[in-house]
């Protein structure tokens, strides 16, 4: 997999913790630069973490479907890219108040963590069965998903929800086309 497929991984990844940093960025009353980079270094080391133990697992599975691997590959960023359009398209329900960002413990911010990322563990065994060398991708994708959260947090105040979606649907664009350019190039072999 190419060094292009990687970045774009990695920026596809970090989409959906840029949505939700720009809401938290929204909440937060003037977010200062260090707070917004605790929370993406928390993001981005969780982020950095589940891609390699899907990674694990889909090694292990990678003797037994070798030959359907480029295929599963495909299945897999196909459905993540499509459930983050999904999500980015669904609109917010208005009697739901917004959460305090300020007031969230850090338990509560490593949760909020843990479940943006969980499409990354997937993408991790989708990794597995494409050789690429995790610790590169894993550390692309933290240090993206640091990046997007610090800077979502910055500007979401400015901003609010209505980029973060957006930025949400480009990024299962993203997805979904990487994985028809991993197809491709098995295929086409």
């Amino acid at each position: 997999m190419s060094l292009v497929s990687l970045v774009l991984i990695a920026l596809a990844m970090s989409t959906d913790a840029f949505a939700a940093a720009i809401g938290k960025g929204a909440a937060m009353r003037k977010p200062h630069f260090f707070q917004a980079l605790r929370i993406g270094i928390l993001f981005g080391t969780i982020e950095a973490i589940t891609p390699v133990i899907g990674w694990a697992v889909g090694s292990i599975a990678v003797a037994w479907i070798y030959d359907w691997d480029h295929w599963i590959a495909f299945a897999l960023l196909l459905a993540l890219g499509g459930r983050m359009i999904w999500e980015g398209a669904k609109t917010q329900d208005e009697t739901t108040p917004p959460m305090d960002a300020a007031d969230q413990s850090l338990l509560a911010l490593a949760l909020t963590a843990v479940a943006t990322s969980i499409d990354a563990m997937a993408v991790g065994v989708g990794l597995a069965f494409v050789n690429v060398n995790i610790v590169e991708a894993a550390l692309l994708i933290g240090l993206a998903t640091m990046i997007m959260v610090t800077t979502g947090i910055m500007i979401g105040r400015f901003l609010g929800a209505v980029i973060g979606k957006k930025a949400e649907i480009l990024g299962g664009f993203v997805l979904m086309g990487v994985g028809a350019m991993i197809l491709y190039e098995h295929l086409s072999i």
